[in-house]
């Protein structure tokens, strides 16, 4: 087990547009000000990990588990292809917890369950389990042969180094580090931002290349 030094906790919910609105006016009330930019990005439908880097080298990865306490599935992120094992660049924290989304594209689940079925291996049920259950393996090696992907989008623990002001700057900075981040992570204004990019995303959804369960401002 890992104790996560910054809890990775749960977001809150809005099921409607009179819901983002009350959002948006909790937010204006509380900093006094009328005019409000915000991240806007698609909520990945995979399994949520934290990454610690020390001085610019991975070091330890974690399942979110209960928020507080994840498992250990450090030997298996080092299989994944898109998690950089040393940060690009220069000036990163001598620590920074990238928080993230492993998840299965569509397209590699697809292929992998027509390879399974063709040769007898082991249907996956959906990309999401197949996430799942491909970082929870006891070999790092079964983890390897799963087509397996990752999108950085927040940190946690930050020691010895700062990072931008912003959520949109911050993810820049990540990107810029070799760490992927979706590109359908933007910035919007106001409740009419907010909610014109849940309508772009949500008539786009069903052409994305993953699975996704909603967006995340």
């Amino acid at each position: 087990q890992v104790e996560h030094a910054v809890p990775m906790l749960s977001l809150g919910n809005a099921f409607s547009d009179a819901e983002v609105g009350d959002f948006v006016r909790r937010i204006r009330e509380r900093l006094d000000r009328d005019e409000l930019a915000f991240s806007a990005e698609p909520k990945l439908d995979g399994l949520a990990i934290s990454l610690r880097y020390e001085d610019g080298v991975f070091v330890q990865g974690a399942t979110r588990g209960d928020g507080a306490t994840g498992e250990d599935v450090t030997a298996n992120l080092r299989t994944i292809a898109d998690i950089p094992k040393q940060l690009k660049g220069a000036g990163w924290p001598a620590v920074l917890e990238v928080r993230g989304e492993v998840y299965m594209a569509r397209a590699d689940f697809e292929r992998w369950n027509e390879h399974a079925r063709l040769h007898g291996g082991k249907v996956l049920a959906n990309p999401r389990n197949g996430a799942a259950g491909s970082l929870r393996q006891q070999d790092p090696a079964v983890t390897a042969q799963r087509p397996l992907s990752f999108f950085a989008y927040g940190i946690g623990l930050v020691e010895g180094g700062a990072l931008p002001d912003t959520h949109s700057a911050t993810l820049a900075r990540l990107r810029g580090w070799g760490l992927p981040v979706s590109d359908l992570a933007t910035v919007v204004h106001g409740l009419d931002g907010l909610l014109g990019y849940y309508r772009r995303i949500g008539a786009a959804r069903d052409g994305l290349a993953f699975d996704i369960d909603g967006v995340v401002y």
